[in-house]
C-alpha cells in the first residue's frame, strides 16, 4: 500500500469516495456569482463538480477512515440531482490499496449529511439496510446525533435515516462531547457551524507537525475567506467564528489543512495577505 504521507507515527492514505454535484449559489452563500464563478466553474443547471474526499489514518496499530462518502445505494433520481454518474462507493477505494472494511477499526465522520456518512450503510438483498463497516465503532459528535435521529425541516433532506439508524440499532456509535482523542495522535475537534455537532479530525504528535481535515466547515482552498460560507450552514455566523479560531492556530502551528470537497486541491497550508485576512499561501498535493 502506498503510503502518501506520514506525520508523527500516523501514515495517511487519501483515498477517492467518488464525485458529485452542488447548486452554485448554495455552495458560496452571500458571495455573489461574479465573484465565485472566476474560481468556480459549473454547468448548465448551475451545479459545481466536488470530490467526496476520505482519509486513512493508521497509527498506533489502529486503522481510522475519516468520512464514508456518498455510497452507492442512491436511487436514479437523486443520482440525477446529484450528478452522480458512478457507483462508486468506499469499499471501492479500499480494495484499491488492499484493505476492505472489516479492516477498518475506527470509522469517523465529520457529520452525517448524506455526502459524508453515505457509505456506512449497503443495501442487502433483501431491500433493508446494514452497516458496513461491522467491526469498527463509528465516531461522532453526541449533538450530530441527537440532530440527525430527530431532524427538523430545514435539515431533513440531509439527513438521511438508511445511512443512520442501522449504526445505533447495531451497537456501533461512540458518542463524543467535545474533543476526544480516538487513536494513538488522532483527535476529534468539535468544529460547529455547517451544523452544530461538526467535528474535524486532527492528526499528529501534541508536539510535532499536523494535519487538520476540515470537513463542511472549510470545505475546499476558496472556502479559506472567512465571509464564503455555504448556505447548507445552519449556524453560519458562528461558522466564520470557528474558521477564525481554527486558522489562527493552524497559522501559528504550521497545520496542513485537508479539504474534502475540493475536486482540484487536496490540501494547503494557510498565510495572511497584506491586510492581514487568511489566504491559501501554498497549495500541497498528497
Amino acid at each position: 500500500m502506498a503510503i502518501v504521507l506520514t506525520i508523527g507515527d500516523a501514515r495517511i492514505t487519501v483515498l477517492d469516495g467518488g464525485s458529485f454535484r452542488l447548486d452554485g449559489g448554495a455552495m458560496h452563500g452571500v458571495v455573489p456569482k461574479t465573484l465565485w464563478s472566476k474560481l468556480v466553474s459549473c454547468d448548465a443547471l448551475n451545479r459545481c463538480a466536488y470530490s467526496t474526499r476520505c482519509l486513512l489514518v493508521e497509527a498506533g496499530g489502529r486503522r481510522v477512515l475519516v468520512e464514508t462518502g456518498n455510497g452507492d445505494k442512491f436511487p436514479p433520481k437523486l443520482k440525477e440531482i446529484y450528478g452522480i454518474d458512478h457507483d462508486r462507493a468506499i469499499g471501492a477505494a479500499l480494495k484499491e490499496v488492499g484493505l476492505t472494511p472489516d479492516d477498518i477499526d475506527t470509522v469517523v465522520m465529520t457529520h452525517l449529511h448524506f455526502d459524508h456518512s453515505g457509505g456506512t450503510t449497503r443495501r442487502t438483498a433483501s431491500g433493508a439496510f446494514e452497516p458496513v463497516f461491522r467491526r469498527a465503532r463509528h465516531v461522532v459528535q453526541r449533538r450530530e446525533w441527537e440532530d440527525a435521529t430527530h431532524p427538523h425541516e430545514r435539515n431533513r433532506a440531509s439527513y438521511l435515516q438508511e445511512n443512520i439508524g442501522p449504526l445505533g440499532e447495531a451497537g456501533l456509535l461512540q458518542l463524543c462531547d467535545g474533543e476526544v482523542e480516538i487513536a494513538p495522535g488522532v483527535r476529534v475537534v468539535p468544529t460547529p457551524g455547517h451544523t452544530a455537532g461538526h467535528q474535524s479530525v486532527l492528526v499528529g504528535p501534541a508536539d510535532g507537525p499536523k494535519v487538520l481535515f476540515l470537513g463542511d466547515v472549510v470545505p475546499t482552498a476558496v472556502h479559506v475567506k472567512l465571509p464564503w460560507v455555504m448556505s447548507y450552514d445552519l449556524e453560519p455566523a458562528r461558522t466564520v467564528e470557528t474558521k477564525r479560531a481554527l486558522f489562527t492556530r493552524a497559522l501559528a502551528e504550521e497545520w496542513l489543512l485537508v479539504w474534502g470537497h475540493d475536486l482540484d486541491h487536496q490540501a494547503g497550508r494557510l498565510g495572511v495577505d497584506k491586510d492581514g485576512a487568511f489566504v491559501v499561501r501554498e497549495l500541497v498535493t498528497i
